[in-house]
């Protein structure tokens, strides 16, 4: 009998949790014109990463947590996308960008070792 793991536990799910907890610190800074548009979309598509994870773990079928997942990918590009804009307006530093895009690409990367063990099973 497997052990069962909660989506706490999950790797990708504490990689995505603690980069959310940066775009939340990094969006504080962003000018007030921002707080309901570059920021409000820059949070969402990061929390979004995180809730699919936790979505796709609670689903029954394998091929079910692989579709959730594959939406997961989509979320994180978004989110690399929402920061180069954040770049590129001038919101954060060269050195943050490159940051948390290497770890938004390193995340994708263990989401997609993730969907090939699921589907696997």
């Amino acid at each position: 009998m497997s052990t069962y793991k909660d989506f706490h536990d999950l790797q990708i799910w504490k990689t995505g949790y603690e980069l959310l907890m940066n775009v939340y610190t990094l969006t504080a800074s962003f000018p007030g014109d921002e707080k309901y548009a570059l920021s409000d979309q820059l949070k969402r598509s990061a929390n979004s990463i995180i809730a699919n994870i936790a979505e796709s773990h609670g689903r029954y079928t394998y091929k079910d947590k692989t579709r959730v997942l594959y939406i997961t990918r989509g979320e994180i590009v978004e989110t690399r996308s929402h920061l180069a804009v954040a770049y590129g307006r001038g919101y954060i530093k060269q050195s943050t960008f490159t940051d948390l895009n290497r770890r938004y690409t390193m995340l994708t990367q263990q989401l997609n070792l993730y969907i090939k063990n699921l589907q696997n099973k």
